[in-house]
């Protein structure tokens, strides 16, 4: 499993060098159509948080590789937008010359485009890579300027992208249902309760997640998590329809599939919506295509934008999915633990860099012999790296291990469970900024790990628990606390999130990350992460239903930053009770060397009186 060249194929990308000829191609292209510009989003046809190599096209022609971004390219101009997280690394990626980089949390992208645009402007997008909320958007920036937004197909950009690669043909696979837990009919039948209640006749699934859960089926489409790209046509009653490329199934996958559905090539997709003129169908608003919106209006049916159904069903998991997970956290936790000794062993030499421990840890994981993909691409850190909380080590950035504090965030696919686990390690002195700023991300974590909450709470009203002692200090953290995680599936999965955004009330069943965490500029960089699974908390003195997490993830948490007079004799409590179960789970599954660290890593909290640790 490890690619070491997987490193340096991310700076070949990422090559602002190569945005100058690219951006003439692309303009030329565009004058051509007659068209003043072109929105270039990073997404796919399904609104991907991963795409295949085919659908990098904000990287081929702006540089930046970060997984949110939307460029717009103009006769003279050119803009790059990206969120807080990518700000830094937009700026190290992208020629400026080129492209104004842009905060879209301070200057949104319809709102560049009605200052930037001149009358009887044409502004071209890609109908497949837009959902129609966006479409609507810029089309109301269009108008203000007197400019027009005009669909374009086939995509100018891909027009002039030479050696292009080609879309995936991964083979799609049987997910067991050991690990799946709940037959596709089963599923099916609840799905389509669920359309039935929404007064529709049937749901357009754009979703490729969703598609995935429905019919058991994992696929190599994308890197990081197991989809195979296609669509699905489920009617509130009869057969749906699966659409997938057929050179993907094997013709025993096929038979098994045409047992609860239909099976038509994605190129049958616009017949097969064409046939629902005159219903009313289902379209997921945060992943459906303008393109097919259009296709379905166009042929009479009534389109209702709603948040897709499956997204809640998936996100509750079973028993099985449960089990497994759990199993996953245990293996996952092993390979964790043999990475940590093994870490606490190499940086003090002074000669391991970020890319070394990256790959170290990955080599930890494809040991087990279950790995079959990273979930993410891991943040390996160091110094002020850390402080970057969606940053990527490349060739060029890579930093050697020194004193201060090293951010490792990482996960695992397995067949039955999927993995995120975020450890910030102390090497060599810190700083008291450092131990105060660890302690109270610390606080924030074990407040949200603890917490006791009624039957109908959401993420939202959760999130201030992990902000609580960073706040007492006037300070805080720019992401959300969670994120849903799938089953085998995305590392980020809704509509469960504990975040400002968090809407969705949490329901037993559902896994979500627990991680807050700290962020100074130029300096150093905390997190600190496990996966919580929500759990019923009964007690015979509750006046309600109530719930707590379980926490799933199992590797120990670094003591060595702690400012001691900072935890509470509850929070001392909780760290050495979660310590003894990593010690009671995962040391018989770990050799002799890691045992022994493993048990001075678990020792109960004796706090000596703090050295000098130096200034903040």
């Amino acid at each position: 499993m490890i690619q070491p060249s997987r490193f340096q194929s991310f700076d070949e990308t990422s090559d602002p060098t190569l945005s100058a000829p690219r951006l003439r191609l692309l303009r030329d292209r565009l004058a051509g159509l007659g068209l003043t510009g072109f929105i270039v989003p990073r997404a796919d046809a399904h609104q991907n948080e991963y795409v295949p190599p085919s659908e990098e096209r904000l990287a081929w022609l702006t540089g930046f590789t970060g997984s949110a971004g939307l460029a717009i390219v103009l006769r003279t101009r050119g803009a790059i937008f990206v969120d807080g997280r990518y700000t830094v690394q937009a700026r190290e990626q992208v020629d400026e010359a080129l492209f104004e980089v842009v905060d879209i949390g301070a200057l949104s992208p319809a709102d560049w485009l009605k200052d930037a645009l001149s009358p009887d402007d044409r502004i071209g997008y890609d109908p497949w890579l837009h959902t129609p909320g966006q479409v609507e958007r810029y089309a109301r920036a269009c108008g203000d300027a007197g400019a027009e937004l005009v669909a374009t197909e086939p995509n100018p950009l891909d027009q002039v992208w030479s050696n292009r690669p080609p879309p995936p043909l991964a083979a799609i696979s049987a997910h067991p249902a050991e690990f799946a837990g709940e037959d596709s009919t089963a599923k099916l039948a609840r799905i389509q309760a669920a359309i039935t209640r929404a007064r529709a006749d049937a749901l357009l699934v754009s979703d490729p997640h969703a598609m995935a859960w429905t019919f058991n089926i994992r696929g190599g489409d994308v890197g990081h998590t197991p989809l195979p790209l296609g669509w699905a046509v489920i009617p509130a009653q009869g057969r749906p329809t699966l659409l997938v490329d057929g050179r993907k199934l094997s013709n025993s996958l096929r038979a098994a599939l045409s047992e609860a559905a239909d099976i038509a090539e994605p190129g049958d997709l616009d017949t097969r919506l064409d046939a629902l003129a005159g219903k009313r169908v289902l379209l997921d608003s945060a992943t459906a295509p303008q393109r097919l919106a259009a296709r379905l209006e166009a042929a009479g049916a009534k389109v209702e934008r709603v948040a897709d159904p499956i997204a809640l069903l998936k996100a509750v998991k079973n028993a099985a999915e449960m089990s497994g997970t759990r199993a996953a956290h245990r293996r996952d936790g092993a390979a964790m633990c043999r990475f940590l000794a093994w870490f606490d062993r190499e940086a003090p030499r002074g000669a391991l860099d970020e890319i070394g421990a990256a790959e170290a840890l990955e080599a930890f994981r494809a040991e087990t012999g279950a790995l079959r993909d990273l979930s993410f691409p891991s943040i390996s850190a160091a110094g002020p790296n850390a402080a970057l909380p969606h940053y990527r080590v490349t060739r060029a950035s890579n930093r050697t291990i020194g004193d201060g504090l090293f951010l490792i965030d990482s996960g695992a696919q397995y067949e039955d469970g999927t993995t995120d686990i975020t450890r910030t390690i102390a090497v060599g002195a810190l700083t008291h900024a450092m131990r105060d700023r660890y302690t109270r991300v610390l606080k924030g974590h074990i407040a949200i790990a603890t917490a006791r909450f009624p039957r109908g709470v959401t993420g939202a009203q959760l999130d201030p628990f992990a902000r609580r002692a960073l706040w007492d200090v006037g300070a805080d953290f720019d992401h959300g606390t969670g994120h849903g995680v799938g089953s085998y599936l995305s590392v980020h999965e809704g509509p469960q999130r504990i975040s400002k955004l968090g809407t969705v009330a949490l329901e037993p069943g559902m896994l979500l990350s627990n991680e807050p965490g700290y962020y100074r500029e130029g300096h150093f960089g905390i997190r600190t992460e496990n996966l919580v699974l929500v759990k019923t908390d009964h007690r015979e003195s509750d006046e309600r239903p109530m719930l707590a997490f379980e926490t799933i993830t199992l590797a120990p948490i670094d003591t060595r930053p702690i400012e001691p007079e900072l935890l509470t004799v509850e929070e001392r409590a909780w760290l050495d009770a979660y310590h003894a179960r990593v010690l009671a789970e995962i040391g018989p599954l770990v050799d002799g060397d890691t045992r022994a660290w493993l048990q001075a890593a678990c020792a109960p909290l004796q706090f000596a009186p703090p050295p000098d640790w130096g200034e903040a």
